[in-house]
């Protein structure tokens, strides 16, 4: 095993600026240096952090400096039933199982010379450790429903928040596996043991939202800096992306609307310069701005969508979705 694990004192399809790997901490750049020495090797890559620290923006890294010219592909180990998760990995072939009209390809053919991440892989159950173990072992894949194997040609990078020698202790996750999937060992340190990433990271997210929303940017002074500097940021990278996204739906500084989010329920109830409640759910809010530019639109959702900075064919499929 090679661990690659940066100190404290020496972050789908891959984004073209390395997202996640923003920031001017030691551990954050020591981290980007690894990943590019790796990123062209074939082995497996085994990341470890905690939840919201850029996990599958770091294996996107990965990919994104392989030279692969597949796909990125990422699933969520834990996010489906063991059965749907073997189908949606593995594929299957017609009639293997009530409504299985068709045969499909899964997603290990889906990344055909690209990565397949498996985020929170401890999750994976037992019998699906025991294909992904055959998998590295023979660069072969099963379909469910068959017994013909199909060579596979991918790379696979793996993701967990949770301590991995414990569950092969607790003969939760297979050592075997664990062995295969940990050839290189790359750690993602919390937010809170790098502070000095907030300032770059805040920046970013500031930017991107300004322009996907086309809404102005509320820049950080040095006594807002100062406040999120003081969060202990549980959620990680990922509560700190969500709070500036609110912040610029509302029109506030990230650091006023964390203040708000500390304050008893009645102080809660002050409206935004944008007129939204900063304790309403952030989908309602992103729905209530679709719907004003809209409306500022005239209906115009070539328009709209220029506005907002997506296409209009996003915008199209978001009104479906929100029934506007």
């Amino acid at each position: 095993m090679i661990v690659l694990s940066p100190s404290r004192e020496c972050l789908h399809e891959a984004a073209a600026a390395e997202p996640g790997v923003i920031g001017d901490s030691a551990a954050m750049r020591t981290l980007a240096s690894l990943i590019r020495r790796v990123a062209a090797a074939n082995s497996t890559v085994l990341i470890e952090g905690e939840s919201g620290t850029g996990k599958e923006v770091v294996a996107a890294s990965l990919h994104h400096h392989s030279g692969r010219t597949g796909p990125f592909v990422a699933i969520n180990c834990g996010s489906m039933s063991a059965d749907l998760l073997d189908s949606e990995l593995f594929g299957h072939a017609r009639g293997a199982f009530t409504g299985a009209g068709a045969d499909r390809e899964g997603l290990f053919r889906h990344a055909e010379r690209g990565t397949l991440f498996l985020d929170e892989v401890g999750e994976l159950p037992l019998f699906l450790q025991a294909k992904l173990l055959r998998v590295l072992e023979t660069l072969m894949i099963r379909p469910v429903g068959t017994e013909q194997e199909v060579p596979v040609y991918v790379r696979i990078v793996a993701a967990t928040n949770r301590p991995m020698t414990e569950l092969v202790a607790n003969d939760a996750f297979r050592g075997d596996l664990f062995f295969r999937l940990n050839v290189v060992s790359l750690s993602v340190p919390p937010l809170r043991e790098r502070p000095e990433d907030i300032g770059p990271l805040t920046d970013y997210f500031i930017d991107h939202f300004s322009r996907q929303l086309g809404l102005p940017a509320v820049r950080l002074d040095r006594l807002g800096l100062l406040r999120l500097h003081s969060h202990a940021w549980p959620g990680n990278v990922r509560e700190l992306r969500n709070l500036v996204e609110r912040a610029t739906l509302l029109g506030r500084s990230p650091a006023a609307c964390l203040r708000l989010q500390t304050l008893d329920s009645t102080a809660l109830q002050e409206r935004g310069a944008s007129g939204y409640p900063p304790d309403m759910p952030l989908v309602e809010v992103r729905r209530q701005h679709m719907a004003q530019v809209l409306r500022a639109c005239a209906g115009n959702k070539s328009e709209a969508a220029r506005r907002m900075g997506i296409s209009r064919k996003t915008l199209e499929r978001k009104v479906r979705e929100e029934g506007l």
